[in-house]
């Protein structure tokens, strides 16, 4: 059987490849997160990334991205992409599962069982851009990471409203904060949830969305923690301050370290 993680060093480039463009306009120069979470017990946290749709390019240098925010910050992880991995013995080892730009259908029933039953036990979910692009016939899993993913416009800057500032994933965010992505359009507002940030649809082209458009948002759900954000499409992201800060943030709320 194939290796079931991979161990991220610094083997992965955070800076933007080809397909991201090199714009300093679309990548900002590369700085660390300035967020450090409270003390708090050590704990492990999986990045699982499989892709059946369309692989994001951004996805190593993530992964490489978690893993130092971990070694700053009191936390391990584990990165794979083999759903054999969710079983319940081996899932309650770990206080957070992230699907870092997962998408289409990545876990059989069984495994699917297998998450629900985590997430009830009281642990906790990051979802990370097209998280919302996955497992389209499992309502349960879209109802935890909150909304579902319709369609995108070009990748393009726009602007970020923080709002609600008070959380530790947007408490260090400028506001506004003006940054690249690709702007993700939902089939409907997510609903039962505290937004965390919107993303002003009249700072760019291709905004369906309406309303606030939320962009990022953090909810209790049947009895776990669920975080989630839309951006993180390009690999430089990942070497963007703010950015990181958002992440580890939302790390720690689904950790329950907040």
């Amino acid at each position: 059987m194939r290796k079931a993680w991979i161990t991220i060093a610094l083997a992965a480039t955070l800076g933007c490849n080809s397909s991201d463009g090199g714009d300093p306009d679309v990548c900002p120069q590369t700085s660390a997160s300035t967020l450090t979470l409270p003390a708090h017990p050590s704990f492990l946290m999986l990045v699982f990334y499989r892709t059946t749709g369309y692989h994001h390019m951004s996805i190593l240098p993530g992964v490489s991205a978690v893993s130092g925010l971990g070694a700053e910050n009191n936390f391990s992880i584990e990165a794979t992409d083999d759903p054999v991995l969710f079983t319940d013995a081996n899932l309650a080892r770990y206080a957070v599962v992230m699907f870092l730009s997962t998408t289409g259908d990545v876990l059989d029933s069984t495994q699917q069982a297998a998450f629900e039953r985590y997430i009830r036990a009281g642990h906790g979910f990051v979802g990370v851009h097209s998280a919302t692009d996955t497992e389209y016939d499992w309502p349960w899993y879209h109802a935890l990471v909150g909304a579902t993913f319709m369609s995108h416009p070009a990748l393009q800057q726009g602007t970020v409203i923080v709002v609600d500032a008070t959380q530790a994933s947007t408490q260090t965010l400028p506001n506004p904060w003006v940054r690249s992505d690709e702007w993700y359009n939902f089939t409907a507002q997510p609903t039962g949830v505290t937004v965390l940030a919107r993303v002003d649809e009249s700072s760019y082209t291709g905004g369906t969305t309406g309303g606030t458009h939320p962009i990022s948002w953090q909810h209790e759900y049947d009895g776990g923690r669920a975080w989630y954000t839309a951006m993180g499409h390009l690999s430089c992201a990942y070497g963007e301050g703010p950015f990181l800060n958002h992440l580890l943030g939302g790390i720690g709320w689904a950790a329950r370290v907040y």
